[in-house]
């Protein structure tokens, strides 16, 4: 509820949930950053039937996960560690995202604050 509120009460300090980044990846990044690199192809993803919600960077542990189901199928106990990797690759991905979310509006809070002081000097000096 936190961010439909914040989204509600300050909707240009707030990025938008459904649009992607409005600030350059690499801004503040001096050394630069490692990019997600999707490790599973389009055509495995369809060949192992997944539906589009799943289709993510962790796409790759899936498919090897549901392998192991189907190899190992009446014993299921036996995929806990692909299991393991799986929920933790998501997990990992849910920070990352959650970060992202986090850096961008606090870049548009930043903006935002230069923008205002920018106009109060500017009315200053007028």
């Amino acid at each position: 509820m936190g961010n439909a509120w914040a989204a509600y009460t300050d909707p240009e300090g707030t990025p938008h949930p459904l649009k992607g980044p409005s600030f350059d990846p690499m801004y503040g990044f001096p050394n630069g950053r490692k990019e997600r690199v999707m490790v599973a192809t389009l055509e495995e993803m369809e060949s192992g039937k997944l539906p589009l919600e799943d289709r993510d960077f962790c796409a790759h542990i899936l498919l090897k996960y549901r392998a192991c189901r189907v190899d190992n199928a009446p014993w299921l106990w036996r995929c806990e560690h692909e299991k393991h990797e799986y929920l933790q690759c998501e997990y990992e991905d849910y920070i990352l995202r959650m970060k992202e979310f986090e850096r961008e509006r606090r870049l548009l809070q930043r903006k935002k604050r230069i923008e205002a002081r920018a106009q109060l000097s500017e009315t200053l000096t007028a």
